[in-house]
């Protein structure tokens, strides 16, 4: 048979204080080759998989179980249903995770009416229980299939009745007692491996003798393998997305993103929903040259993945070699912004990627000439968006979801938060005086970074004059507002991957941190508009010792992802009917 192999994620994850909960489970975005089983039968779609889940143990290094008590799960793919929890792992280190496909026979046999309504076994919650005949299907997998040269089929292959539960035992390292997220792979091409609808038969309800079922519980022992340990928690996916948001179109896939709860909550936009094809296509555009008057420079030009998405160079060059104004900005964590650029002066992510695309001395291209320059794109602006027309509207959208994944979250620092790193006692240091008021009179000794710079995205998302000498040329946000108060005022840009984004500033002036610590320590120039966490400095300066400015670098420099910045894997893209 011919199959499209689908994965399935489990995911199991935690909160600190001993307390382990289940973290965000979703379909792995990965595209899977076809895979050639036996012939005269031809696997057409995945349309359901639901299974339930017993008996969670983990194994202690020294070989012992910590074993559940009544644990159950419920996980389906059409509902996209992948969170289990699991409460009390204490703060040992294990190395394996076993559990078991389907549900003991004192459970399989008792009464469901009688369970809580959000009880994972409960009938309306899992719509696995046979009713009339008693006991659970423990996995129900359902799809389509072809005979060549014959009319379209199903399947359906249910797997129950005790003892045909499958026990399932997988190597896994981590350490428990704090937030941690264990992902599974389940290959549901694996489940089917093997079966010839043709001459075997294309169900089974597990009836006594059926030698469907041995193959069915042999395959899925092997179906489910570690995909990662994560230690950290996520926003749950549905809160991110308003009330009224706007359905996806038809032709897509839903991308969840992974954003860590100890980042603010998240609004995405309401009106475009991330997918997996609009990211996918988003992808293409930012890395797409044609996109410019030459078709020489594309968005990636100016901002490399290995620089947080930044450009190395004091100000950018333009598609012609034309000189650029401004540092281009790092790109991450921008769906927490209401405004772009160092002035501002684009309200909405969608409304500021074409900007650089018309700007005389970025791309210099006309938005009227893009779409006939990428009518190849056709069919992949038909899957974002159930239309071949290729519009700057639609331009936005997709480059729009590319950005809004971006999420930078998993520095040292971060990982130092969570306990699952330290830090030097240099760079604790560094941090003291990064949050600590510059107040001698109250005994206050520190570096005052925290003012504009503070929480867990490193901005304020304001618009600041941090005391530089001006060109008369660049005004700041006063040319945006108009506003003779705003003048020498830019965006207070995030500290996150600050050591991979060099130059700093808005026009690149300082190539280094201790430039810029420097600067904060003792360059401020006074001006009317001076930030007033800076104007109540004194005149002298923090006057901050070798040892406190060294410091300060040391904890700036644990801000840095490197997963964020790390090349990554090919795109995976998982596509069910």
């Amino acid at each position: 048979m011919m199959f499209q192999a689908l994965r399935y994620l489990l995911a199991l994850g935690g909160l600190s204080l001993g307390v382990l909960h289940a973290q965000v489970m979703h379909l792995e975005i990965q595209p899977e080759p076809l895979i050639q089983g036996v012939a005269d039968s031809h696997m057409e779609s995945l349309e359901r998989l639901d299974f339930l889940v017993s008996g969670l143990a983990l194994q202690h290094v020294d070989g012992s179980w910590l074993e559940s008590r009544d644990w159950f799960a419920y996980y389906s793919l059409g509902q996209k249903r992948f969170v289990a929890q699991a409460d009390g792992i204490p703060a040992s280190r294990f190395k394996a995770v076993r559990f078991v496909v389907g549900v003991p026979e004192p459970q399989d046999k008792a009464d469901p009416n009688l369970l809580p309504p959000d009880h994972p076994l409960h009938p309306n919650v899992c719509g696995l229980h046979w009713g009339w005949q008693g006991g659970y299907v423990y996995m129900a997998i359902e799809g389509r299939w072809r005979q060549p040269g014959k009319e379209l089929s199903g399947y359906s292959f249910h797997l129950a009745k005790s003892p045909n539960t499958v026990p399932v035992e997988i190597p896994v390292d981590f350490q428990g007692g704090g937030p941690v997220t264990i992902k599974l792979q389940l290959d549901s091409a694996q489940i089917l491996q093997g079966i010839d609808l043709a001459n075997e038969g294309h169900s089974t309800h597990s009836r006594s003798g059926d030698p469907l079922v041995p193959k069915l519980r042999a395959n899925i022992s092997k179906a489910f393998s570690l995909e990662s340990v994560r230690y950290d928690l996520y926003q749950p996916t549905e809160n991110m997305s308003a009330h009224d948001a706007l359905p996806a179109p038809t032709s897509t896939h839903p991308l969840p993103l992974k954003i860590s709860r100890r980042l603010p909550q998240v609004q995405l936009p309401s009106d475009n929903p991330i997918t997996q094809e609009g990211v996918s296509l988003g992808e293409k555009l930012f890395h797409d040259p044609r996109l410019s008057i030459n078709n020489t420079q594309s968005c990636a030009s100016c901002h490399d993945r290995s620089l947080a998405f930044s450009d190395s160079r004091p100000v950018s060059l333009g598609a012609e070699g034309q000189q650029g104004t401004r540092q281009a900005m790092p790109l991450f964590n921008l769906a927490w912004s209401s405004s772009f650029f160092w002035d501002g002066r684009a309200n909405s992510l969608r409304e500021q990627v074409l900007l650089p695309i018309q700007d005389k001395h970025e791309m210099n291209e006309s938005l009227d000439r893009v779409p006939a320059k990428i009518a190849d794109l056709k069919d992949d602006f038909a899957g974002a968006f159930d239309s071949e027309e290729i519009t700057s509207e639609k331009i936005a959208k997709a480059l729009e979801q590319f950005l809004l994944t971006l999420v930078s979250q998993d520095s040292r620092f971060d990982q130092a938060a969570r306990k699952v790193a330290l830090m030097t006692e240099e760079e604790k240091r560094g941090l003291q005086l990064f949050v600590t008021e510059f107040d001698p009179a109250r005994g206050l000794r520190g570096a005052d970074c925290f003012h504009c710079h503070g929480g867990t995205l490193f901005t304020d998302h304001q618009f600041k004059n941090n005391g530089l000498d001006l060109t008369p040329a660049d005004v700041g946000r006063m040319r945006v507002s108009g506003n003779p108060a705003d003048k020498g005022k830019f965006k207070t840009p995030g500290l996150r991957n600050i050591a991979r984004t060099a130059p700093y500033m808005h026009d690149g002036r300082f190539q280094t941190l201790e430039e810029v610590v420097e600067h904060y320590n003792s360059g401020v120039q006074r001006s009317e508009t001076l930030d007033p966490n800076l104007a109540k400095h004194p005149v002298e300066g923090l006057r901050l010792t070798d040892d406190e400015k060294r410091a300060l670098v040391a904890f700036l420099k644990t801000l840095t992802d490197e997963e964020f910045v790390s090349p990554p894997a090919k795109p995976k893209i998982v596509h069910t009917p």
